[in-house]
């Protein structure tokens, strides 16, 4: 605390991103990254950007990669906003589209960001409770909002609502932007990109940190009307002019272009998961149905804080969520490679068996 700290500041509680830990043997299941590397494609771009053009500014309007997205979401390049990370792009988007009289509103087991955004630029939100079961209730979004926001699937629970219900929540707030937050649609969940030519207040937001192994990168964008966009265009300059620099360029439009690489991973993910959660249901786990590149689960009889520490132990890291109290007994597990699952179902019987 300091007397030189704006007011804001002294009320700000900051988003705590996941552990990235120093040790290099530790398998690594806490943060949602890919298990395997980017595109060769992007290696090779990333290669032949280290040039002499590093002095000069990147396009500030980054058109060779929207054209990129745009492109693969069968898109116009207007309808693309592109920012560094999509944690970027959802602030610009918090003050550029949510900020109304109405509260905005979230599910309250959600992206914990969320409430972070509403708290810096003062946005007033509602928190609605999932379903007993951890799902959304669209019904529950019918009331008067300055606009909705959810991932899809939900983070931490990976559960997607289906696409049917995302247009039905559209169909019954007309006058509100509703964004869907796809950080993690690629792993089996079915996108509201689609929608977007039929719905002026629909955003869909994406990032190339996970299906695209592109986390260290820091690329991310949205998607929407023209009208949308426009918004968060002018939000941004009047931030940072030159969000995309020429690195991350180069190499995500090489991920974006290489389809075929992206289609192969996202299958050996959603596999390994589906083998995964069958492993831990046989020892007395209990898995919430996922769409994304992690299981959220708990065992029947052990509690969920006693079950993380016990698997550092073992080398192993997954992600804990003291609160709130209806999710501490759970785990977040990323899903890694078959072999890293073999490792964590070893360690798993090992601390069961004590």
């Amino acid at each position: 605390m300091s007397k030189y700290w704006s007011d804001v500041v002294h009320k700000l509680t900051p988003y705590v991103p996941g552990e990235q830990p120093k040790i290099n043997s530790l398998v690594k299941l806490n943060t949602n990254e890919n298990p395997y590397g980017p595109s060769p494609k992007v290696i090779e771009a990333l290669k032949l950007e280290a040039a002499e053009t590093l002095r000069l500014y990147p396009d500030p309007n980054s058109d060779g990669l929207k054209a990129a997205i745009a492109k693969v979401h069968h898109l116009d390049s207007s309808q693309v906003f592109v920012g560094n990370g999509s944690d970027e792009v959802l602030a610009h988007v918090f003050q550029a589209l949510l900020k109304h009289a109405q509260p905005l509103l979230f599910p309250d087991i959600t992206y914990s960001f969320y409430p972070v955004y509403c708290g810096l630029y003062g946005i007033d939100y509602e928190t609605i409770p999932l379903a007993e079961d951890f799902s959304i209730r669209a019904e529950d979004y019918i009331k008067p909002n300055g606009g909705i926001i959810f991932p899809n699937p939900n983070a931490p629970t990976g559960m997607p609502l289906a696409l049917e219900k995302i247009e039905w929540i559209l169909q019954n707030n007309t006058e509100s932007v509703v964004v869907i937050d796809e950080a993690y649609v690629d792993f089996g969940t079915e996108s509201a990109v689609s929608l977007i030519d039929q719905y002026p207040n629909l955003l869909v937001t994406h990032t190339l940190s996970k299906a695209r192994s592109l986390a260290g990168l820091r690329v991310g964008y949205a998607l929407g009307s023209a009208t949308l966009i426009e918004a968060l265009i002018r939000v941004k300059d009047s931030f940072n002019s030159y969000p995309i620099d020429r690195f991350a360029s180069a190499g995500a439009v090489a991920a974006m272009q290489d389809v075929d690489y992206f289609e192969e991973t996202c299958q050996k993910v959603i596999a390994t998961r589906d083998a995964l959660v069958a492993n831990m249901q046989e020892l007395d786990f209990e898995v919430l149905p996922s769409g994304a590149n992690f299981i959220f689960t708990k065992h029947k009889l052990r509690d969920g804080a006693e079950l993380s520490a016990k698997l550092r132990e073992h080398g192993i890291i997954v992600r804990h969520f003291k609160s709130p109290n209806r999710i501490a007994p759970y785990l977040r597990i990323t899903i890694g490679t078959d072999e890293q699952s073999v490792l964590l179902l070893k360690a798993l019987k090992a601390v069961l068996s004590e």
